[in-house]
């Protein structure tokens, strides 16, 4: 199967900046889309930013401008820089990836979530 490690989450003042990083691992084929889904209490999940296998992107309109989401397709990971954090940041941030995989008896297409990475933004 697949597996996703999340790190780079934290405490962070407001106008301060983190990296999250997301690897995954396991009897991987490829690896299609790939992104970051942000949940804050009591709110829905919702789509913060999203990278093809091509390298296109999108992002949410409230991050527009202060996060930039890259991917290294050779380490299987997809990053999120995030710059100029405000409170409403706050969040349990999750990665997502698309991926074709082994599963035995056969490769499958497969969307995998990780664990969660918590970014909290307060002074």
């Amino acid at each position: 199967q697949v597996q996703l490690v999340e790190s780079g989450g934290g405490l962070v003042q407001p106008g301060g900046s983190l990296r999250l990083s997301c690897a995954a691992s396991g009897s991987i084929a490829s690896i299609h889309a790939m992104g970051w889904y942000r949940q804050a209490p009591g709110k829905q999940r919702e789509l913060v930013a999203a990278i093809t296998s091509g390298g296109s992107t999108n992002y949410a309109d409230s991050v527009k401008g202060r996060f930039t989401i890259s991917r290294d397709n050779a380490k299987y990971t997809v990053y999120l820089q995030m710059n100029s954090l405000k409170p409403e940041d706050t969040a349990v941030y999750y990665c997502n990836v698309g991926t074709t995989a082994w599963v035995a008896p056969t490769y499958r297409n497969l969307e995998v979530w990780g664990q969660g990475t918590l970014v909290t933004v307060s002074s």
